[in-house]
């Protein structure tokens, strides 16, 4: 039969040896001579690295990637001609800085991983920390980016130092992103002048030979920026993928810290591609809303009583209301309709939820007053993550802590799609194979087994099976002390917090000396593992999975039969399973594995079925006797086949779904960037051509806009009309709302020299009477276009600024209602399947929809302000402002309150702008011979003869008051 690992690795074999061929050659040159060879290998690469054009390195959209995707081949197949060389001398540095040059099956999965798009599978202790060094040092040569992911803040900076030591001394510059700080690594032949003596003397006292002696002294902390500059990057994959969200919300080129998402090793692949996939990264804004409802629901629903009145499903983890619970919550809450109200609803739901399907110490940790979400694979606080709509807010209502208001989101993206917008993607775990055919179909990643340096001699016992959990822990008690008695060193892995806690109560009534290891005790976790594995330790542990570090054996622990690992229950996915095993037995070491089932564990309670019932009332046998019966065993697998089926097909499906939101997010991106970049260049151009040339083109997409806004309003009054007539006044009259009135006439006369009526209105209504839809849609553009050249030569060299600024924040705006009204579609669309439809079709369908009206939105909303846009304080030539804040006026709404993002953009001259404010006040009334400034659809503030003030009215609401002198204009 076929092995595509076996074919993989004849495909290897021979750039290894090419690896071993040249270790003699480089052990006797200097590390200098060794730099100077990867400084030659860099500039070799260069060439074929400038074909490659700029547009392609910002590219954001999958159809961009597909137009480069040769180019970008050439580059790969590049960089594999220099594997041998360059991975010789990384290897060679290794030999030197850490006394452990690679393993020839260390070598083996570096050259497939190197190839892209490939997936490794290494054991435990196989040494996957040594192993990514190479291609990422490799792809790091490009200078585009070479990201490695890690699961926590500790390990990226353990593994960037540890990285640095193997790579600095060669050129290769090594950052490392955390959400507190950003580090670069500072070679030891630096480190005295970078950091002073004191860091250089602590140095020479450090044997760097483990990852556990890296200690942070070669880390300086910098920008964000710089290290992202760097050529390798390590960091999570939290702060990675929110970095990529908080460069798309930038107002400035200067605050996008990421440079290009070009080559990615993820560590760990199968717990951040996979196991995190079903939590999406949000970036959010808190909403205006009371926290009452919050409270008053949590205190109903602890008045409401399983089975009598709500049914819970804990396979699909869900829970609704039965007939009896309706009526008994519309009793309580005194309404004859529970689903009339929405709200009552939504917050009834979620209380619900978080009463009956989160758990304290489970799902979640309360820690500080604060509400902290526990990773379910292991057993990790996720800081910064927050259960949405609505339902964090339930959880901490039911907590009684402070409740957080809700939030509106801002931006949002999957690690799926995270992921999938690095060219080159790459990835590796003690776990990949049981999951390949998930990382085929969603990342079209292959996924390879690598061989043990060692063959594997932990011996993996039968399962034993109790009839509750009681029993079971009993058992596992009295395991552990048998054990202990012997010395050797034992880990017991639970699946929850309220499981570790408690088994760690049981564990003291019987004074076994034991360390606890879960999310409360994360800062502790690598002290506590470091010492798993010494002669009579008990380590109590949530879900080893991720943990990244290794568990090395005490002094005569060999002797004794290595470490004894307990698995306190089966995990719902197999892997989890194996990476608690594979703790044990790393690199030819001896071990014991032995797992123990309760029948009313939750797998087994939710999967197991009636045959698992049946033989729980049928034996007899006594609770402190394991079952043996192979139909459990085979149940026991079944089950954990089933539930890995389910999760699959939840992420599939969460995939599915945001393949739509991220077609829509690339667009919206892509856009963005293009004004961005487009402004800037306008700014910041060298030459004189540039700017005129990006000139030229923010005014071409300008009157892109203009004419799709035109032909929008055209469309809407034809396609409303339920004949070939319709009202052309009306049509005219949301024209003339594009901008002021007096411009439009102006703009006429020019464009229609003969048209001599007296109102903007009755002159369009003779020009447009005669004419159909399209001749209509020119005749308003040329119109407008007239409009916008007053407004080129108006603003001339502050219009990039003008653009730039309106633009973006029109589209931030309606991006963020855009992403609610998704959600709340997405909410809600699970219904349609009651009236026999696919809601993923018509997810699609509708999402388009609001896709089409949201892009209509922006073109609506930047045309006007642009339109609008007029200076003000222009009778105050004394005060020099020097940013566009004070000379842009946006009278669609009035003088804008900018974004605090915006107000820091333009922060530049704000003292002098207050000067401006406090002049402008004493020049309140404004005298009629300025009145013919002012649009009829300017808002502006009326004062009354009594006193009553009017403010932001549009103009020509008060025109005929002001004319009479029943009201006089105040400047705002």
């Amino acid at each position: 039969m076929f092995d595509p690992a076996e074919a993989a690795i004849r495909e290897a074999t021979p750039v290894v040896d090419s690896i071993f061929t040249l270790e003699e050659e480089l052990k006797n040159l200097s590390l200098e001579d060794l730099r100077a060879k990867v400084t030659d290998i860099r500039k070799s690469i260069q060439p074929i690295l400038d074909k490659i054009p700029e547009e392609a390195r910002t590219a954001l959209s999958q159809d961009n990637k597909e137009k480069y995707k040769s180019l970008e081949s050439e580059v790969v197949a590049e960089l594999q001609k220099h594997i041998p060389q360059l991975f010789s001398i990384l290897r060679e540095v290794n030999r030197r800085k850490f006394g452990k040059p690679h393993f020839r099956v260390q070598l083996i999965a570096s050259v497939i991983l190197a190839q892209g798009n490939k997936l490794a599978e290494l054991k435990t202790g196989e040494g996957k920390t040594q192993v990514f060094h190479l291609p990422a040092a490799l792809y790091g040569l490009t200078g585009r980016g070479s990201h490695v992911i890690t699961v926590n803040d500790y390990l990226a900076r353990r593994d960037g130092e540890y990285a640095g030591h193997a790579m600095a001394d060669l050129g290769i510059s090594v950052g490392i992103i955390t959400p507190q700080s950003s580090y670069k690594f500072v070679p030891d032949s630096e480190l005295e002048s970078v950091k002073g003596k004191e860091a250089a003397e602590e140095r020479k006292g450090i044997n760097i030979a483990e990852l556990a002696d890296m200690k942070g002294v070669n880390l300086i902390t910098c920008s964000k920026e710089d290290a992202y500059s760097c050529d390798v990057v390590y960091g999570t994959n939290n702060e990675f993928g929110f970095d990529y969200l908080r460069d798309n919300m930038a107002y400035n080129t200067a605050d996008r810290v990421q440079k290009e998402l070009y080559f990615v090793i993820v560590d760990e692949a199968d717990s951040i591609l996979i196991d995190e996939a079903r939590t999406p990264l949000i970036i959010s804004a808190p909403a205006e809303q009371s926290n009452d409802l919050y409270e008053k629901f949590a205190r109903m629903v602890k008045k409401l009583t399983k089975d009598k009145h709500y049914d819970v499903d804990e396979k699909t983890r869900s829970v609704t209301l039965n007939e009896e619970g309706v009526a008994y919550a519309e009793q309580l809450l005194g309404v004859t309709n529970l689903w009339e109200d929405y709200q009552n609803a939504h917050h009834l739901d979620n209380a619900l939820k978080a009463e009956v399907l989160y758990k304290i110490d489970d799902e979640y940790i309360v820690d500080n007053g604060e509400v902290l979400i526990v990773d379910e694979f292991t057993g990790r606080v996720l800081p910064g993550r927050r259960y949405s709509e609505g339902l964090h807010q339930a959880i901490e209502a039911k907590e009684g802590v402070e409740i957080k208001r809700a939030s509106r989101t801002m931006a949002t993206i999957t690690f799926q799609n995270f992921f999938k917008l690095y060219k080159v993607l790459a990835g590796g775990s003690g776990t990949i194979i049981t999951e390949a055919e998930e990382f085929a179909k969603i990342f079209n990643l292959e996924s390879y087994a690598i061989p043990t340096n060692k063959p594997v001699v932990r011996s993996d016992k039968q399962d034993k099976i109790y009839k509750d959990r009681e029993a079971k822990f009993k058992a596992i008690v009295e395991e552990i002390i048998t054990i202990n008695k012997t010395k050797r060193p034992i880990l017991v892995g639970t699946a929850s917090i309220e499981d570790s806690e408690y088994l760690s109560g049981l564990l003291d009534k019987k004074a076994i000396t034991h360390e606890v290891l879960n999310a409360k005790y994360h800062e502790r976790e690598a002290q506590i593992v470091a010492k798993a594995g010494a002669m009579s330790a008990v380590t109590v542990a949530t879900n080893m999975a991720g943990r990244g570090t290794d568990i090395p054996l005490g002094k005569g622990v060999e002797e004794l039969g290595g470490l004894y690992i307990i698995g306190a229950q089966r995990h719902e996915a197999r892997r989890i399973d194996n990476q608690l095993r594979g703790r044990g037995g790393r690199q030819g070491q001896p071990g014991t594995t032995q797992f123990f089932v309760a029948l009313n564990d939750e797998i087994m309670r939710i999967q197991g079925g009636e045959i698992v019932q049946k033989i729980m009332n049928a034996t007899k046998i006594p609770d402190d006797i394991p079952i043996q019966n192979p139909i459990i065993s085979r149940t026991i697998e079944s089950a954990q086949k089933k539930m890995e089926g389910h999760n699959f097909d939840v992420r599939k499906r969460l995939v599915d779904y945001d393949n739509v939101m991220n077609q829509q997010r690339e667009i919206f991106y892509t856009r963005r960037y293009n004004i961005l970049r487009k402004a800037e260049m306008a700014v910041k151009a060298d030459s004189e051509d540039t700017k005129v040339e990006m000139l030229s083109e923010i005014k071409t997409d300008i009157d892109k806009i203009l004419v799709d806004e035109i032909e929008a309003i055209v469309k809407k009054h034809f396609f409303a009309a339920e004949s070939d007539e319709f009202d052309h006044k009306q049509l005219i009259k949301d024209f003339l709302d594009l901008a002021d009135d007096n411009l439009i006439d102006k703009a006429i006369k020019v464009t229609y020299k003969d048209a001599l009526q007296n109102t903007p209105t009755d002159k369009l209504v003779s020009i447009l009477e005669k004419l159909g839809p399209e001749e209509i849609i020119d005749a308003l553009s040329k119109i407008i276009r007239v409009i916008l050249d007053e407004k080129v030569k108006e603003f001339a060299a502050s219009l990039p600024e003008i653009y730039r600024i309106t633009a973006l924040q029109s589209m931030d705006e309606l991006w963020t209602e855009h992403l609610n009204a998704i959600g709340d579609l997405r909410e809600g669309i699970s219904l349609r399947s009651y009236a026999q439809k696919d809601p993923l079709v018509e997810y699609k369908n509708e999402a388009f929809i609001l896709f089409e009206r949201f892009i209509g939105a922006i073109n609506n909303q930047i045309a006007r302000r642009i339109l609008k846009i007029q200076r003000v304080a222009r009778q105050m030539p004394q005060v020099q402002i020097r940013t566009n804040e004070d000379e842009v006026s946006d009278v669609n709404t009035g003088t804008r309150e900018m974004t605090a993002r915006l107000t820091d953009l333009l922060h530049k001259g704000k003292e002098l702008q207050e000067q401006a404010k406090t002049l402008g006040k004493t020049q309140a009334t404004v005298k009629k011979d300025k009145q013919t400034q002012i649009g009829r659809n300017d808002k502006v503030t009326v004062r009354y003869s009594d006193g009553t003030v009017k403010k932001d009215v549009k103009y020509k609401k008060v025109e005929a008051d002001v004319a009479n002198g029943k009201a006089v204009l105040v400047r705002n």
